[in-house]
């Protein structure tokens, strides 16, 4: 626990030049961040980001790993056996799409 807390401090800390090494335009990170440009310029200057918005960024800058991520977890979740069946995710869409749209051809 104690190196993931100063990997965090550490981040937090050269977040700036993280930012500045990003492949991305800061307008681009700031936009899907959903934070406000001012507040984003004023945590970066102060290094007061909190740990959700710093995964947000994280997120954003380094998409790959993001996804990479993602299919590992659905892979776990698979072989845990949590997954719905092809039958289970119609009737879901089916029930969303009558709640959204009723009876209506669309």
């Amino acid at each position: 626990m104690i190196l993931e807390i100063k990997n965090y401090i550490k981040i937090s800390n050269s977040i700036d030049e993280i930012l500045k090494n990003s492949p991305f335009k800061l307008k681009y990170i700031i936009e899907k961040s959903g934070i406000s440009e001012p507040t984003f310029f004023r945590k970066m200057k102060e290094k007061k980001f909190l740990p959700e918005e710093l995964l947000r960024i994280a997120e954003i800058i380094e998409p790959e790993k993001t996804f990479l991520q993602s299919l590992e977890e659905a892979e776990d979740d698979f072989k845990n056996g949590i997954y719905h069946s092809h039958d289970d995710v119609m009737k879901i869409s089916e029930e969303r799409f009558l709640k959204k749209y009723g009876n209506k051809v669309v």
